[in-house]
């Protein structure tokens, strides 16, 4: 199919973007990578009169360390989060997540921004957002303002976003010294959409648990933190039979709907495994 016909611009500017969509606030749509509004657009469940094409705003392109965070452009690509030395050292499980999007090909075209803002609960950038407590700055309407993921993310394909505002940068904390990682999903096919996934962050101090972080992806209509889990983790030797009821916690608060792809008690049992996978890969992430 074709998309339905529709006017194009390509504002110079993040003002420019944002006067247009106050020009048209109910028929218009941000497109920067285009890979998830084009194939919406050609199935018609898009059917948007005007694109505000952003990509040749090139100030939105960046990623910069500063006072703890890591700062990435809306406009960077997955590529480029997947190959940068900076994040790979700040922040690898970013870089980890990158790798399991789509295709290279997709990978060299979809944007950060864009990933959060079409806020695909399967996705891996918001499961990550999630995990790390990142912030998303966004500009337009009455001018700029900071959100915390856990309230920008609102629903399936729902966010925050007013129908005036873009998303101009997310901001990742830098891991601290002693912190291991894990990010694992199960998928149909490599590069299809994860069935379920789960992303992991512990900090360890002389075999304690300083910190734990836990959440899920495919489990419910955004991302879930599984907070249990985290508490229960806290203050504690790591050990496997912690791990293992760390991981059932994840099962409990799962709320996975079924489809053609599997059931959702299926998808609840690959939470839980991919959370205890996770925690033990993210223990020996520590030391390695």
């Amino acid at each position: 199919m074709k998309p339905a016909p529709f006017d194009y611009v390509t504002p110079a500017s993040v003002s420019e973007a944002a006067a247009a969509l106050r020009d048209h606030p109910d028929d218009a749509k941000i497109i920067a990578g285009g890979q998830s509004l084009v194939p919406m657009m050609n199935f018609r469940l898009a059917r948007p009169e005007l694109l505000v094409d952003i990509s040749r705003i090139d100030e939105l392109r960046y990623i910069r360390r500063r006072d703890g965070w890591l700062s990435i452009g809306a406009l960077t690509t997955e590529h480029a989060v997947e190959t940068s030395e900076q994040i790979a050292a700040a922040c690898p499980v970013l870089t980890e997540a990158s790798r399991w999007i789509g295709h290279p090909a997709i990978r060299h075209r979809g944007t950060v921004g864009g990933s959060l803002a079409h806020s695909d609960p399967s996705a891996e950038y918001p499961l990550v957002a999630a995990l790390l407590d990142a912030v998303v700055v966004v500009e337009g309407g009455d001018g700029t303002r900071e959100v915390p993921f856990s309230e920008f993310c609102l629903g399936h394909y729902t966010t925050a976003l007013s129908e005036t505002e873009i998303v101009t940068e997310v901001r990742f904390p830098v891991l601290q010294p002693g912190t291991g990682w894990a990010f694992l999903e199960v998928a149909r096919r490599s590069g299809d959409f994860a069935i379920a996934s789960a992303a992991v962050m512990l900090r360890l101090d002389g075999g304690i648990v300083a910190e734990a972080r836990v959440a899920l992806g495919g489990a419910g209509p955004t991302p879930v933190r599984v907070r249990q889990a985290e508490a229960l983790l806290h203050g504690r030797q790591l050990t496997d039979e912690l791990i293992v009821a760390a991981a059932a916690e994840a099962a409990t608060v799962a709320r996975p709907s079924s489809d053609l792809h599997g059931s959702a008690d299926f998808r609840r049992n690959l939470c839980q495994v991919l959370t205890l996978r996770g925690l033990k890969e993210a223990q020996r992430n520590v030391h390695s």
